[in-house]
C-alpha cells in the first residue's frame, strides 16, 4: 500500500515544485521583495530534493527483500517533512508572518527523520 502511495505522490510533489519554481519566478517576482522570493525557492528547491529522494523509497519498496518498515517510515518522513518545511516557507513568503517559520524547523525534523530510516534501510539489507 505505502509503496504505490509514494510512487504517486513523489511526482505529484516535483511537480508542484516545478510549478512553484515558475511561479515564483513570473508571478511572485514583481510582488516579492528579494528575501521572501529566496524563501519560497528554498520550500520549492527542498521539496524538489525530497519528491526525488520519495520516488527513489518507492522504487526500493518493489523490491521485497528490502526492509520495508523503514522505507515507509523513510516516505512518511518525507512526506511529512514537505508539508512542514516548505509549506511553511510558502506561507512566510507570501504572507510575511514571522512566526510561520517556526514550523520549517519541524519539517526539517521530518527530513532528519527520512534520510535516517533510509539509512537504517540500507544497513539492514547490507547486513542481511
Amino acid at each position: 500500500m505505502w509503496t504505490k502511495f509514494f510512487l504517486t505522490i513523489a511526482p505529484i510533489s516535483a511537480a508542484i515544485s516545478v510549478a512553484a519554481g515558475a511561479f515564483a519566478s513570473h508571478a511572485l517576482k514583481a510582488k516579492l521583495d528579494t528575501y521572501a522570493l529566496d524563501i519560497w525557492e528554498t520550500g520549492a528547491k527542498y521539496q524538489m530534493y525530497h519528491a526525488i529522494a520519495l520516488l527513489f523509497v518507492g522504487l526500493l519498496a518493489l523490491h521485497e527483500s528490502m526492509p520495508q518498515t523503514w522505507l515507509n517510515a523513510a516516505g512518511i518522513g518525507f512526506i511529512v517533512g514537505t508539508f512542514l518545511f516548505s509549506g511553511s516557507l510558502y506561507a512566510l513568503s507570501l504572507s510575511g508572518v514571522k512566526i510561520l517559520g517556526a514550523i520549517t524547523p519541524l519539517g526539517g525534523v521530518g527530513f532528519l527523520i527520512g534520510w535516517i530510516c533510509l539509512a537504517i534501510a540500507g544497513f539492514s539489507q547490507a547486513s542481511s
